[in-house]
């Protein structure tokens, strides 16, 4: 048996949400420490990174990482991390597995949507011997440096999420880790509550297989089947997009009311507009068409308030004249705003 969902190979695609960024900014903000320098160049706003609709690219997610890890007076960030990790911070894909039929099944389930956690390794279980199975996880090479902090994170986290799901008697057999053990190596057996072995030939978590044979007494085929849908809709309703398409996007979501215009957010990007249109060119699309996606999502989202009116919504999304919202909403969506609202998507 052998079960991944790959990383991908343009590290340049924001693709990822960005749950470990919020874990560091939260732990600077708890020590202290003033994280804004982190996010220099790298085109994400501090401000947004808590924005589940925020995405980031793994070249920006490792450079914010690279900065942030020396300038946190802990020892051990991934593992710190990680531990405070449950059930609830996985969103729906942690309540996708928590209704799956069985252990076994939940795994698959995690295997297949790991991106909606915001992975930063690439998860593959792997067949160990007849009575056990590892899960098995992986970097791309630029991250090289940084194993032992993602390693922390990635199973310190897994660890309580599986504890969450199979119960607190859960151990695993044995931890493999490829980098030589660091001086607070005892954390990881204080933690994990089993052998630790440094400086082998692959990371892995190896577990016994009948964990995977475990029943859940609280599946429910139609809450699972619900949970499922909206797990494959949220890997749907953010397409993977280049991080100069990304930024836009952020910067857009909070100033739609005033309705900018190209040269104003390529100033608020410090590009020109002709790089600026560059760039989305070379991403494949354009200023306008990110323009109308952000402004139709958020209109989708006010029209499911009805205490707003199709007036004030419009005026939200930086229109000042009703049938001129009207017209782009048919325009973007091929209905009407009032359609749209009772049709409730």
């Amino acid at each position: 048996m052998r079960l991944n969902t790959a990383i991908g190979d343009d590290l340049s695609t924001a693709d990822r949400p960005t749950n470990i960024l919020c874990g560091l900014m939260q732990l600077a903000a708890e020590t202290g420490i003033d994280c804004n320098g982190w996010f220099a160049g790298t085109r994400l706003q501090p401000e947004e990174i808590s924005n589940p609709d925020t995405r980031m690219s793994y070249r920006q997610a490792i450079t914010v990482i690279r900065r942030a890890l020396p300038s946190l007076p802990v020892e051990g960030v991934g593992l710190v991390l990680g531990d405070r990790q449950n059930l609830g911070n996985f969103g729906l894909l942690g309540l996708a597995m928590k209704t799956a039929p069985d252990f076994g099944e939940s795994v698959r389930v995690g295997l297949a949507y790991q991106r909606n956690s915001g992975a930063l390794m690439d998860i593959t279980l792997a067949e160990h011997d007849d009575t056990c199975v590892a899960a098995v996880a992986t970097a791309p090479d630029e991250a090289s440096d940084l194993q032992p902090f993602l390693c922390e994170e990635l199973f310190s986290s897994v660890l309580q999420l599986v504890r969450e799901l199979v119960g607190p008697d859960f151990r695993p057999l044995r931890l493999e880790l490829g980098y030589p053990a660091p001086r607070y190596a005892q954390r990881y057996r204080d933690l994990f509550d089993c052998e630790v072995r440094f400086g082998q030939p692959r990371h892995a978590l190896v577990i016994e297989r009948r964990w995977l044979e475990l029943p859940f007494a609280s599946y429910n085929p139609a809450t699972s089947n619900q949970v499922m849908t909206l797990c494959r809709m949220q890997m749907d309703v953010q397409p993977p997009c280049g991080e100069t398409t990304a930024a836009l996007e952020s910067h857009l979501r909070t100033r739609l009311r005033e309705n900018p215009q190209m040269a104003e957010m390529a100033a608020a990007l410090h590009l020109s507009e002709r790089t600026l249109r560059r760039q989305l060119a070379d991403e494949g699309t354009s200023f306008s068409a990110v323009h109308d996606r952000v402004r139709t999502k958020r209109a989708m989202e006010l029209l499911r308030d009805p205490k707003l009116s199709i007036v004030a919504i419009g005026g939200r999304l930086g229109f000042n004249d009703a049938r001129e919202f009207r017209r782009a909403f048919k325009r973007w969506t091929g209905r009407a705003p009032s359609e749209a609202r009772r049709s409730g998507d």
